[in-house]
C-alpha cells in the first residue's frame, strides 16, 4: 500500500512538470483557438537560451528564468503580431502550417548552433535532495518545487484573466472579437499579449525541463505531445482543467511504470485515448 501511495505522489509531482508545459498551450487555444505545433520546440528553445548563462556563466538555473522569460515574452509577441495574426481565421490550417514551419526552423537552427549532443541545466545538490515523509516515502525537492510553481502560475494566470483589464480584454476577444473591437479593444494587440503570456510560461517550463532531464534539438515534439494530452484530458481552454489533466497524465505514467518501465509512457497515451472516446471535450468544463 505504501509503495502505491509513493507511486501516486511521484506521478502527481511529474504532472506538475507537465502542467508547466501545457498551460501555455491552453492559453493560446483558449484565446485564439490556435494550436501551436511548435510549442514543444519553443520549450526546448527556452532551455537552450538558458544554457549559456548556466553552463558558461555558472548562474543558478532558477536565477536564469526571469531573463529567459523576458526574451520569450518579446519573441512571442513579435511572432504573433508579424506572422501568426495574418493566419488567423475560420480555417485552422494556415496557423498549423506556419507553426509547423517554426518547428522545423527551430530544430534545424538549434542543431546547427549546438549540435545534436544532449545538454542539461545542472542544479547541483538540489537535483537529488529529498524530503522524507515517514520511513518509506521520499519526495524530491526539485519535483516538489516544479509542482508548486505550476500551481502558483495557474493561480496567477487565473487572477490576471479574471481580475485585470488585460484579462477582460483577452476574454472578451476570445468570446467575440467583432464585438470586442467595437469597444476599442485591438484584437491584434490582444492576440500578441496572449502569445507573449504563453511564451513566458514556456520559458519557465523549458528551464525546469532542462533541469529535470537532458535535452536535444529534437526533444520538442515529445514535450508538445505531453502538453497536448494534458490540455485535451483536462478540457480545451480550461486552465485548472489543463492542470488536472497534466496530473492525471503524470499519475497514469507513474502507475504504468510501476508494472514495467516500458509501460509508463504507453499508459499515459492510453488514458488520453480513453478520455477522447468517453469525453471528447475533456473531463472538466471550460472556464476562463
Amino acid at each position: 500500500m505504501i509503495e502505491w501511495l509513493d507511486t501516486v505522489i511521484q506521478g502527481v509531482l511529474l504532472g506538475g512538470l507537465y502542467a508547466l508545459f501545457a498551460i501555455g498551450l491552453s492559453v493560446t487555444y483558449g484565446v485564439m483557438r490556435l494550436v501551436n505545433i511548435a510549442h514543444g520546440d519553443f520549450i526546448i528553445l527556452a532551455a537552450y537560451l538558458a544554457l549559456p548563462l548556466v553552463g558558461g556563466l555558472a548562474w543558478n538555473p532558477f536565477a536564469v528564468i526571469p531573463a529567459v522569460a523576458i526574451v520569450m515574452f518579446a519573441l512571442g509577441y513579435t511572432l504573433q503580431r508579424t506572422l501568426l495574426n495574418r493566419t488567423l481565421g475560420p480555417d485552422i490550417l494556415p496557423p498549423l502550417l506556419v507553426t509547423f514551419g517554426f518547428s522545423i526552423v527551430i530544430q534545424n537552427g538549434l542543431r546547427e548552433a549546438f549540435s545534436s549532443d544532449s545538454r542539461s541545466l545542472p542544479l547541483g545538490a538540489l537535483e537529488t535532495a529529498s524530503l522524507s515523509l515517514g520511513d518509506t516515502i521520499a519526495v524530491g525537492w526539485f519535483p516538489l518545487i516544479a509542482f508548486l510553481v505550476a500551481v502558483a502560475l495557474v493561480f496567477a494566470l487565473s487572477f490576471v484573466l479574471s481580475r485585470t483589464n488585460t484579462g477582460i480584454a483577452l476574454r472578451a476577444t476570445a468570446d467575440d472579437p467583432a464585438t470586442a473591437a467595437l469597444t476599442g479593444i485591438r484584437s491584434a494587440h490582444v492576440y500578441g499579449l496572449a502569445m507573449a503570456m504563453s511564451f513566458t510560461l514556456v520559458a519557465v517550463g523549458g528551464v525546469f525541463s532542462g533541469i529535470r532531464t537532458t535535452f536535444t534539438p529534437e526533444s520538442g515534439p515529445l514535450s508538445l505531445l505531453y502538453s497536448f494530452e494534458a490540455v485535451v484530458i483536462g478540457g480545451l481552454g480550461s486552465l485548472w482543467g489543463t492542470f488536472a489533466g497534466a496530473v492525471i497524465l503524470g499519475v497514469a505514467q507513474a502507475i504504468g511504470a510501476k508494472f514495467d518501465a516500458g509501460f509508463g509512457i504507453l499508459t499515459g497515451h492510453l488514458v488520453f485515448l480513453a478520455v477522447l472516446l468517453i469525453r471528447p471535450n475533456g473531463l472538466f468544463a471550460k472556464t476562463r
